[in-house]
């Protein structure tokens, strides 16, 4: 079974950090209930510091699929942008691991 991952790189408005957060928080607490979705991660790049990367695992592309297509999913994703100058999200799957 491929790994599958989604992520997103987000751009937060000045001074939007704190609020960002927080509603990112509660949208990933919405979408970890959902079949096949693992650990949710943001992690903010130290040399922009209002530059934010997202990550999660999923069993499959098809329970990523089910989640986007939500009927919540867009309301709830824009209560997140709305902080942000930009947001590029995207589809992964693992190519290799070194241990």
């Amino acid at each position: 079974m491929t790994e599958t991952y989604t992520s997103g790189v987000w751009i937060v408005k000045d001074g939007e950090e704190e609020d960002f957060v927080r509603e990112w928080s509660d949208f990933v607490d919405w979408a970890s209930g959902f079949a096949g979705s693992g650990t949710f991660r943001l992690v903010r790049d130290l040399d922009h510091p209002g530059t934010y990367m997202s990550f999660a695992p999923w069993d499959s592309f098809d329970a990523q699929s089910a989640w986007k297509e939500q009927p919540e999913f867009r309301e709830r994703i824009m209560r997140v942008r709305r902080y942000c100058e930009d947001f590029q999200p995207s589809t992964h799957e693992l190519v290799t691991q070194v241990e």
